[in-house]
């Protein structure tokens, strides 16, 4: 299996991630941010990878280092699992309906970072979560991932359900990505040679 650890402790703060990619989107996040652990576990859920994401960090300042560090520490478990990316997919793309919201997400694991994002959200925080922190999120996980990345809010008039979709949307098309390609199992998905 392609797993991976990563540990990221800094004066603001202390993050773990174990994943395994060929799993069975088991999870078990524990960040202190309640509603960010719930997106945590659609991801895992829907991505189908095993997830165990700790981090205890300056709460009291406000959510933003938490979230953004977990997503550095998450990309850089996916690449670390990736290894050199042999026999994956490489591209994956869903769009993904949730109730009154409608989120695209596109993506190339292509080891160069880009994130283009056009998610509008309608309300300002999810009960005491900044959604401003999604975005945020996502370029932490393109960029400490190497994942080029193209996430549309297409509709949705509840934040909650656009976070939630975005996460999903997200998880689906990395699913697609990671998957082994059966037609050429044994190759790097790219005419260079390396990824």
């Amino acid at each position: 299996m392609r797993k991976a650890t990563i540990t990221r402790k800094t004066a603001e703060t202390n993050v773990t991630v174990k994943l395994a990619l060929d799993g069975t989107g088991t999870y078990d996040n524990h960040t202190g941010v309640g509603f960010f652990d719930h997106m945590l576990d659609q991801l895992a859920r829907h991505a189908l990878i095993d997830l165990n994401v700790r981090c205890d960090g300056d709460l009291h300042v406000d959510d933003h280092h938490t979230v953004e560090d977990v997503g550095i520490a998450l990309g850089q478990a996916l690449t670390d699992a990736m290894g050199d990316k042999r026999g994956i997919r490489r591209y994956g793309s869903c769009h993904l309906a949730m109730d009154d919201a409608l989120v695209r997400a596109a993506l190339d694991l292509s080891g160069r970072p880009y994130l283009a994002w056009e998610v509008p959200m309608t309300a300002p925080q999810v009960k005491t979560f900044d959604t401003e922190l999604v975005r945020e999120f996502f370029q932490a996980i393109s960029t400490h991932g190497g994942i080029t990345l193209h996430m549309d809010g297409l509709r949705g008039i509840n934040s909650h359900h656009i976070t939630e979709a975005a996460f999903k949307a997200f998880a689906r098309a990395l699913r697609d990505a990671l998957e082994t390609d059966p037609r050429k199992a044994d190759e790097i998905p790219s005419t260079k040679g390396s990824l």
